[in-house]
């Protein structure tokens, strides 16, 4: 399992004594990459049936696009209607999604600010629990599943570019491909947690009184994940919008009970 190497790779960063403290503000990071890994030894759908056909329905009925006589789902529209500059920044979002989080958290313990760096940190693990608990309460599909499988769930179905697939192709770099290819579990779509990351992080930006421009700029790559979520079929609006609720709550709940470990 990936995980294994990620622990190997640890315990080597603690071993050799420059690079513990960069061990430590890494900690939570492990433990967030081994706790998604580990989710392929009990998948959700073991726990609770699969989603596919009610969130497709739900996503039509509140946010459908009528086309002729049929109503689409917005990210099938989309994908009708993509481009190539849309498909390249699609791709330039999607690959900020756990890097500029992860920068954001290294960063601010580099250069001193310990305090924030953890409170970061360990915030973003939490929301990730959080998120993990909502694929085992209602395991999903997300719409690119639908829309090539159809509304019965297949075991053990392979990960997907879907509309990242053009990224893919427009820069001859199978990135995504290889992404997606050691993708745990294509049943974990509700909430999005792509939706939260980059969101988790302007919020701490704030919290840790970070310059204007570091803060607009998380912003503008956290707007632009979640359209890129939609637009590639990777997330119903649906599952972007519980995401973004998963974020607020998570911070809000770990604010509220850890405040006295960060005065």
């Amino acid at each position: 399992m990936f995980s294994i190497y990620l622990i190997i790779l640890y315990v080597v960063l603690v071993v050799w004594k420059p690079s513990r403290r960069v061990a430590v503000a890494l900690l939570p990071w492990l433990l967030f990459a081994c706790s998604y890994d580990w989710m392929r030894l009990m998948p959700n759908y073991k726990v609770n049936p699969i989603d596919v056909k009610g969130i497709y329905e739900a996503e039509r009925s509140l946010f459908g696009i009528a086309v002729g006589s049929e109503t689409m789902i917005p990210g099938a529209y989309l994908q009708m209607h993509h481009h190539s500059f849309a498909d390249i920044l699609a791709g330039l979002f999607y690959l900020c999604w756990v890097p500029v989080p992860l920068a954001f958290a290294l960063y601010l313990y580099l250069k001193g600010d310990r305090h924030n760096s953890l409170r970061f940190s360990y915030c973003f693990l939490f929301v990730n629990l959080l998120g993990f608990c909502g694929y085992y309460i209602h395991p999903a599909a997300p719409p690119w599943y639908a829309l090539n499988y159809g509304f019965e769930p297949i075991l053990n179905t392979p990960g997907n570019t879907a509309g990242l697939k053009y990224f893919d192709m427009l820069t001859g770099i199978p990135v995504f491909q290889s992404l997606y290819g050691k993708n745990a579990n294509v049943f974990a779509a509700v909430p999005s947690l792509h939706a939260a990351y980059m969101l988790i992080a302007t919020v701490y930006s704030v919290l840790s009184r970070q310059k204007r421009w570091i803060t607009a700029i998380f912003a503008f790559i956290c707007i632009g994940i979640w359209w890129t979520a939609v637009y590639t079929t990777h997330h119903y609006i649906i599952d972007v919008l519980l995401g973004i609720v998963t974020a607020v709550v998570g911070i809000f709940l770990f604010e509220l009970l850890t405040k006295k470990c960060w005065k």
